[in-house]
């Protein structure tokens, strides 16, 4: 084996996401646990870990260089988590009082801004559709204002209780921490690597299944039935907005017939989203097509689905519920002590690009 030619093609098959290819290889993964050290402070000091002399090897030689040394693979995981252990001191110098101030969130709404549309939602909405200035000079006064400093909010809410949730992950038994340089690869379970992704029970997703279940949506039917109520509601106001509205106020209305429709509108949440857990292979297969085409590649993902099934829409509140969080990952791991990763695979075959052996974990 030519060691060089190797290193340039795992090189490539990462700077192309052709992670398919990257994890059959057979010095992928050691390649992956390289590529996440791959600062040159780093790898200066593994160097001098294993007394390899790199005094004439330049800074961007140096991943090259070596990992055609074929370090043992036993040094470099020992490597990785002294490394992490040092990351993680500085990043969470006080964790209770991290903990802390995210329970300062009292309000989860991210304004009708998206992560990735920030600009597009403002150009389309304000820009494109305002012509009289003084109106465009009252809109951002009243309403840009809050709704950005709501998606600062959650934006800050969700890196932290993010991060926090990873390093529940990386502390694991058989979990080797990957470093801050890789793409797509947080941790390596068994030698097998993972792209955590920490999300909630999709509202889109819901109303796919209750439309398979020949229902209107969720909206639709609060509507439906505040008419039957004289219920009035602001029509003005963004579709989420009327929604929490409408189920707050036919939650709170005293009449037999709306405590009758709340109890059913909750029961089928329930039912659609027990029955997903039992088999979670569609919603899988819904996280990686509705993600966008330019994501949708072979990484492994690791989901971890936050459902508060007694209220949905408080389901962001379990990101920071440390002692929940930490009881469930630490079961789930002593339950996999052998994981099967050839029986976590799923394949997708559709007007997407055909790319198989998606690594699923339930």
């Amino acid at each position: 084996m030519n060691i060089k030619e190797e290193f340039r093609r795992l090189k490539k098959y990462y700077n192309e996401n052709d992670f398919e290819k990257l994890l059959k290889h057979e010095l992928g993964v050691y390649f992956l646990k390289m590529r996440s050290i791959s600062r040159a402070p780093l790898l200066r000091r593994l160097a001098n870990k294993v007394g390899t002399d790199i005094t004439n090897i330049s800074g961007r030689d140096l991943f090259e260089y070596l990992f055609c040394k074929q370090i043992s693979e036993d040094v470099l995981d020992e490597f990785l988590v002294e490394v992490y252990n040092e990351e993680r001191r500085n990043l969470i110098q006080d964790e209770d009082q991290l903990y802390s101030q995210l329970y300062k969130v009292k309000v989860f709404d991210w304004g009708g801004f998206y992560q990735n549309a920030v600009e597009q939602t403002i150009v389309n909405n304000y820009v494109k559709k305002i012509r009289d200035y003084n109106v465009l000079i009252e809109r951002i006064e009243n309403d840009i204002n809050p709704r950005i400093r709501g998606y600062i909010v959650c934006s800050w809410y969700n890196h932290w209780t993010s991060i926090l949730i990873e390093d529940m992950i990386k502390r694991q038994p058989n979990i080797l921490p990957a470093s801050g340089l890789v793409k797509k690869i947080d941790f390596f379970w068994f030698n097998f690597p993972y792209d955590l992704k920490v999300t909630y029970f999709p509202d889109e997703y819901l109303q796919i299944k209750r439309k398979e279940l020949g229902l209107n949506s969720e909206l639709t039917e609060l509507k439906r039935f505040a008419r039957r109520l004289n219920i009035n509601y602001d029509r003005s106001a963004r579709d989420r907005e009327v929604f929490e509205e409408l189920l707050t106020r036919i939650s709170e209305h005293p009449s037999r017939e709306a405590k009758e429709f709340i109890k059913n509108f909750h029961s089928i949440r329930r039912r659609i989203i027990e029955e997903t857990m039992d088999n979670p292979v569609s919603l899988i297969r819904w996280f990686y097509e509705n993600q966008g085409i330019r994501r949708f590649d072979a990484a492994n993902r690791f989901f971890i689905v936050l459902v508060d099934l007694n209220n949905l829409e408080e389901s962001w509140k379990l990101k920071r519920n440390k002692e929940l969080l930490k009881n469930r990952i630490e079961k789930l791991f002593r339950k996999n002590k052998e994981p099967d990763f050839e029986n976590m695979k799923i394949t997708f075959n559709s007007v997407l690009p055909k790319v198989k052996n998606f690594t699923i974990f339930k």
